[in-house]
């Protein structure tokens, strides 16, 4: 079982290692990047994504909510809301990347989820009703969004007032040790993730904090040094800010 977990993830890491598409629509680059890795997208993400089950855990599902998982790949978040996500009313998983919804399409189906909506689209620019969604999560996406404020804005278009917003990610602030600003965007901006120091502050503007939390979590098979994340919700406000 290890030997063929190390060959999975041995497999996940060269599809990382390997050059990244850089030119045409941000769809066809990570689609190129995640093609090769589906399959093992969620066993490796397990360890290097850990806040995304602290970040469910802070959401207040109540019965018949609308849940918008924006940027939510093979839907592996839902996984962490446990009973209670077949008590919300509906649940849409907003992805770009046709390989990773292919999962979620499967995990749907495994799981029998019938609340459960996948929508091959842009973050940015989502085709829902203002207001129409009681929570509105970004798990590790908004650092894969080159318009990350845009899709920000969207998530506030998208909730009732007094709707719940959350974020998790990783990032580096001025208070990081200059090593940390600078190894670490170095580090990711070839997976097209791109570390930056302004998403907290951004979100803090736009919502109302609730709870803002700052981690650090070691990376797989990465000996030295620990990355920074965040985690954060905040509350729409009635009126724009």
């Amino acid at each position: 079982m290890l030997i063929r977990q190390t060959w999975r993830d041995l497999r996940t890491l060269s599809q990382l290692a390997r050059p990244s598409r850089r030119a045409g629509p941000l769809a066809d680059r990570l689609e190129d990047f995640y093609r090769g890795q589906a399959d093992d997208y969620d066993a490796f993400r397990q360890r290097l994504l850990p806040g995304r089950r602290e970040l469910i855990g802070r959401l207040p599902l109540a019965p018949g909510s609308v849940w918008i998982d924006l940027g939510g790949g093979t839907a592996h978040n839902l996984l962490h809301a446990g009973p209670g996500l077949a008590a919300l009313r509906q649940v849409y998983v907003v992805d770009l990347t046709p390989s990773l919804l292919a999962i979620a399409r499967q995990r749907c189906r495994d799981q029998a989820w019938t609340n459960v909506t996948l929508i091959e689209g842009d973050a940015t620019d989502v085709r829902l009703p203002s207001g129409s969604a009681d929570l509105v999560t970004c798990s590790y996406s908004l650092t894969m969004i080159p318009e990350w404020r845009a899709a920000v804005s969207e998530a506030w278009r998208l909730l009732t007032p007094g709707g719940t917003f959350g974020a998790v990610d990783f990032f580096v602030a001025p208070h990081h040790p200059r090593i940390t600003r600078r190894v670490w965007p170095w580090w990711f901006a070839h997976s097209h993730v791109h570390l930056s120091a302004d998403h907290v502050p951004f979100l803090q503007r736009r919502f109302v904090t609730s709870s803002l939390d700052e981690h650090r979590t070691r990376l797989p098979y990465v000996p030295v040094g620990r990355v920074p994340y965040y985690c954060f919700t905040g509350v729409k406000q009635a009126v724009t800010p």
